[in-house]
């Protein structure tokens, strides 16, 4: 099993380090790491550095750092913009996608969109967002931590302005006549990709997309549902892509 990673602001520059605070607590108390064990520290930028336990404290390890290493960022970037979906709907679409690579979210305010974020409670839904792609990274070892865009979310006229500006732009949509797995890819740049709220996306929303430069693509003959059409879209491009 790989060792397990921790996220802190900053990598040592040293050759020890203590690491502490709350992800010091969830390594020291909740996983119990013992002195002899390996884990990595990642900046959430691309660096990582490998250590092994030397103490352990109440709440708190002493690292010895081993190795040190640099991932560059994948090519090209792959950003979805997220309808906003009830419930847990949209963390699991969050949680599904950063684990398969996923560089940027955007919570986008559709029209259908059931849950809608508006004040205290939108800054909330989306700090939650924010805590699930992070966990989400930890857990599958990732050296990039994915953005969580929007202030909390986006309009349809932003979304189309982001579309306007990438490199290349697909709209997940079930009537479509071309899919995916075969339309032409950038190499470089950045790809955009919207994913639909549960009511789906409305004609007069796709034809802003549409307008604004986005492609419709179909991944298969099944409706999926919005907290999984993300990551499968993005297994689709990642494999097409050389991120896979």
């Amino acid at each position: 099993m790989s060792a397990p990673l921790f996220l802190v602001e900053a990598l040592p520059t040293g050759d020890t380090v203590t690491l502490d605070g709350p992800e010091g607590h969830h390594a020291a108390t909740v996983q119990r790491l013992r002195v002899g064990e390996e884990l990595l520290l990642a900046d959430g930028r691309g660096g990582t550095a490998a250590a092994v336990v030397t103490a352990v404290g109440r709440g708190t390890l002493d690292l010895r750092v081993t190795s040190r290493a640099y991932a560059d960022a994948g090519v090209p970037r792959l950003v979805v913009v997220q309808g906003i979906a009830k419930g847990e709907r949209g963390e699991l679409a969050v949680q599904a996608m950063t684990e398969v690579g996923v560089d940027e979210i955007v919570p986008w305010a559709a029209s259908r969109s059931v849950a809608q974020w508006r004040g205290d409670r939108g800054v909330r839904a989306r700090e939650k967002w924010v805590a699930t792609a992070r966990e989400a990274a930890k857990q599958a070892r990732r050296p990039w931590l994915p953005v969580v865009a929007g202030a909390p979310d986006e309009s349809t006229a932003t979304v189309a302005r982001r579309i306007a500006g990438a490199d290349a732009a697909f709209v997940l949509h079930e009537e479509a006549d071309e899919r995916l797995t075969t339309v032409a890819l950038p190499s470089t740049g950045e790809i955009v990709l919207v994913v639909g709220p549960e009511g789906g996306i409305a004609e007069q929303e796709l034809a802003v997309f549409r307008e604004a430069g986005a492609r419709p693509v179909r991944l298969g003959p099944s409706v999926l549902r919005t907290s999984t059409a993300g990551v499968a879209a993005l297994a689709v491009l990642s494999t097409r892509l050389p991120r896979w």
